[in-house]
């Protein structure tokens, strides 16, 4: 096995991917949790199905790539003074995390589908493949997290 692949965190600096992951996992968090709270507020004085939605769900979208873009560019700036170059081993980690997540994903495909299918209100809709989405990220970032703090094996 490769020294690069052996390589923990303990034994290296943060390198720009893994303060990304960091960075992106509450940015996702909190951007689902303020969506969920704006749509549940709005229910409670409407069924949930004519509840207005589009409006909180690209403003949640929006700031949570605002913030991550923001963030990426303090972290590239930095990345750059202590020299870093991605690597083998950070390449893997994006591979694994994205290939961990794309299932997730597409479930949330899948369900709005279904839902399209059975002709459902377009608001399950839209839940279903935001969810599927919000989700996907936030189990990509808990990856890569992983991946960096514990080691990765070959594949």
């Amino acid at each position: 096995m490769s020294s690069i692949l052996d390589m923990t965190a303990k034994e290296a600096a943060m390198v720009y991917e893994e303060k990304i992951a960091w960075a992106g996992l509450p940015v996702s968090l909190l951007t689902l949790i303020g969506y969920v709270a704006v749509l549940l507020t709005r229910a409670s004085s409407t069924p949930m199905p004519d509840t207005p939605y589009v409006d909180a769900m690209l403003g949640s979208i929006g700031v949570g790539v605002i913030v991550m873009i923001v963030i990426s560019i303090i972290a590239g700036i930095t990345a750059r003074r202590e020299g870093h170059v991605r690597d083998v081993r950070d390449k893997q980690i994006g591979a694994r995390a994205e290939f961990t997540a794309r299932g997730v994903l597409v479930i949330g495909a899948l369900a709005a589908l279904i839902l399209a299918m059975l002709e459902a209100d377009t608001f399950w809709i839209a839940q279903a493949i935001f969810l599927g989405f919000a989700l996907s990220a936030l189990l990509e970032g808990i990856t890569k997290v992983a991946l960096y703090r514990r080691g990765m094996a070959e594949w």
